[in-house]
């Protein structure tokens, strides 16, 4: 069997991490060019005016307008870390680099810190990467299929437990029928009123939507340019040509979930476990610019303080 080519590329090698971020003044270089890649812009006014000075090994940015100051790490998503930048960066680099996920417990050991930060750091970078994949839609031709998180306790099996959290897993295909673009969606049930605010969200309103027969699906309809429904009984969706691309990234999505978490609230944060997934595939072209670009999302995403993070509020209007 040919190798893959996607599968196969070099990535970004801890030695080249290292060398690009292996000390506090790079990291922190990296994180100014990400930030204000044309110099200080004021986050509150817009003006480019400053000056600048050190206090407590710190340096601050002072606005010649507002006379607001700012640090490097004020309003993103590093806001008010007692973290050095070498640590944050280390653990994008191992969120990002890993075909599966990583939990809080080996980013505790990886990072040398203790469980609670690891879970924090975890959180805010998957906060990050949610925020910016809630902004895509999908384009052209769109396979969809709702699939389920959880069901180990003993329930109702199959559509409907109370012990699973559905998702619609969506996949945008290229002309030749190749996998573009992802989005994996929890969604609070199936109903057609779901499943239709679902589409308005996730997809361009060009899309040509494919999905199985299930009736509450055919509600996306409204909300795309063309829909088919196909018919599955009495297959099962992994068996139909159209789904191969749907169901292969539903069950690489479950394996790497499986594999790596024992237990999280499935409910509470399935969208952020989600959403890791999802960056990490749309990105799968270039994996040695996950790193860099994980920090630009970083710099633009709001500060997300621990007790928001364990409420799991959805937060709109996010960053880029």
């Amino acid at each position: 069997m040919p190798q893959n080519p996607i599968q196969f590329q070099p990535g970004m090698s801890l030695r080249e991490f290292l060398d690009q971020f292996g000390t506090e003044p790079q990291c922190e270089a990296a994180l100014r060019q990400a930030r204000w890649p044309d110099g200080f812009v004021c986050p509150d006014c817009g003006a480019r005016e400053h000056s600048t000075f050190v206090a407590d090994d710190r340096q601050y940015w002072q606005c010649g307008a507002c006379h607001n100051q700012h640090t490097l790490c004020s309003g993103t998503l590093f806001h008010a870390t007692k973290l050095d930048l070498r640590t944050w960066f280390l653990a994008m680099y191992l969120v990002t680099q890993n075909k599966n996920c990583i939990s809080a417990l080996a980013l505790r050991r990886q990072l040398g810190v203790s469980y609670r930060t690891a879970w924090r750091i975890k959180h805010k970078l998957l906060e990050a990467m949610a925020e910016r994949e809630d902004r895509r839609q999908l384009q052209g031709v769109v396979v969809a299929d709702d699939a389920y998180l959880g069901g180990v306790h003993a329930g109702k099996p199959g559509r409907g437990s109370e012990n699973k959290v559905p998702f619609i897993a969506a996949v945008e295909l290229t002309p030749e029928g190749h996998p573009l673009h992802v989005r994996f969606d929890p969604v609070p049930d199936l109903k057609g009123t779901t499943i239709r605010r679902w589409a308005e969200r996730a997809l361009d309103p060009g899309v040509h939507l494919v999905t199985d027969a299930l009736a509450s699906l055919g509600a996306a309809a409204v909300a795309v340019a063309a829909y088919g429904a196909i018919v599955v009984t009495p297959h099962k969706s992994s068996e139909l040509a159209p789904f191969r691309w749907t169901n292969t990234f539903i069950s690489n999505l479950k394996t790497a979930i499986r594999g790596t978490y024992h237990h999280f609230d499935w409910h509470k944060y399935a969208r952020r476990y989600l959403a890791e997934a999802q960056y990490r595939v749309n990105r799968r072209f270039d994996l040695a610019s996950l790193v860099p670009r994980l920090l630009h999302t970083c710099a633009r995403t709001a500060p997300c303080p621990e007790r928001w993070l364990r409420l799991a509020a959805v937060r709109t209007g996010a960053a880029a």
